[in-house]
């Protein structure tokens, strides 16, 4: 006997969508079973919490062939998970996410929480 199980549709921001289909076949393939562990109500092991953005903002984060590739998404707005940017880490230091990439994450989160209202 099967169960089907209890997942969460995932939402895209267009930009996001669009840089997304821009990374490595194989990172895609990463993160769309992470997403979809997300789905499930699960948190994968490339998951970590995106500080300074509120609660449910969470960033996937993966090393691909030496490149840095990262998809951010939101879990508290509305009933999907919205996936609201993804992008190529071009730092060669440190772990954190340069603060353009949050300025447009926290840009995106805003609009979308306005449209969704």
């Amino acid at each position: 006997m099967t169960t089907a199980r209890d997942t969460r549709a995932i939402s895209w921001i267009k930009g996001a969508q669009k840089d997304f289909a821009d990374f490595p076949e194989d990172a895609r393939l990463t993160f769309a079973r992470a997403l979809t562990v997300v789905a499930e109500g699960r948190t994968p092991d490339i998951a970590k919490p995106l500080t300074g953005l509120g609660s449910g903002v969470m960033e996937l984060a993966l090393k691909h062939r030496g490149d840095a590739f990262r998809v951010v998404y939101a879990l508290q707005i509305g009933e999907a998970i919205w996936v609201v940017h993804a992008f190529q880490k071009k730092a060669t230091r440190g772990i954190a996410t340069p603060k353009h990439e949050i300025d447009l994450v926290r840009e995106r989160l805003k609009r979308l929480k306005e449209a969704l209202k």
